[in-house]
């Protein structure tokens, strides 16, 4: 079976005034399906462009992204965006939830961007994933009526109601105490081993990276181990 993430020689370099960043050094990585994989690194390594790059939101300067088997970078815009639409799934620090939609409204919202159209979505999948990250009496309330730890889980049940392809994860965590972190990170394992998602993960966390298959370790661009 083909990766479900491949990235062939990429490089990404900024242009800040005079001066060129190298962000991405040809970074070469793959990740097969359901593989839980975590990217590790300091600040500056690279590791969130890599994360934007392989998302889509960023344009590389060379090199490939494959996404089962699709040429990301081949892509034109509209392509691309249509590509992540149906194939990854985002979790950020921020939750960026609708605050006007109670959690099940959240989850419909994505449902209906992914078939664009104005259908009620799957009801029975909704509950479903909302059971599976404990949520189920929680569906009806707002954003504002959650727990941070609360918020970091329906922002999980949007990012994979769709079944994506891959789940990519930019410290998810990293607005959270303790107790909600454990229980995202439980929550994210019970995701890859009951479902079968894929996940790649951004952290500075080693106590966080353990519980994954697989660590990545990046510096200055470049993956080092």
């Amino acid at each position: 079976m083909e990766p479900v993430l491949e990235t062939i020689d990429l490089k990404m370099i900024y242009h800040v005034g005079k001066v060129d960043v190298l962000a991405l050094r040809g970074v070469n990585v793959k990740v097969n399906h359901g593989e839980y994989v975590a990217i590790m690194g300091p600040s500056g390594c690279g590791k969130s462009t890599f994360l934007h790059v392989v998302g889509g939101m960023l344009n590389p300067t060379s090199g490939r992204v494959m996404i089962e088997g699709e040429d990301l970078t081949a892509m034109s815009d509209a392509q691309r965006t249509d590509l992540r639409r149906r194939k990854i799934g985002f979790v950020f620090q921020r939750f960026n939830l609708f605050p006007t939609l109670s959690a099940d409204g959240n989850l419909k919202l994505a449902e209906r961007i992914h078939s664009k159209t104005k259908n009620g979505g799957d009801p029975q999948r909704r509950l479903e994933v909302l059971k599976l990250l404990r949520l189920e009496d929680k569906m009806n309330h707002r954003p504002l009526e959650l727990s941070g730890g609360e918020q970091q889980r329906v922002a999980l049940a949007r990012a994979i109601i769709n079944r994506p392809a891959i789940l990519l994860a930019d410290e998810p965590t990293g607005n959270l105490d303790s107790e909600n972190s454990h229980v995202v990170l439980e929550m994210l394992r019970g995701l890859n081993k009951d479902l079968g998602q894929t996940i790649i993960m951004i952290t500075h966390n080693a106590e966080l990276a353990a519980r994954t298959d697989r660590i990545i370790e990046m510096r200055d661009g470049h993956v080092v181990s």
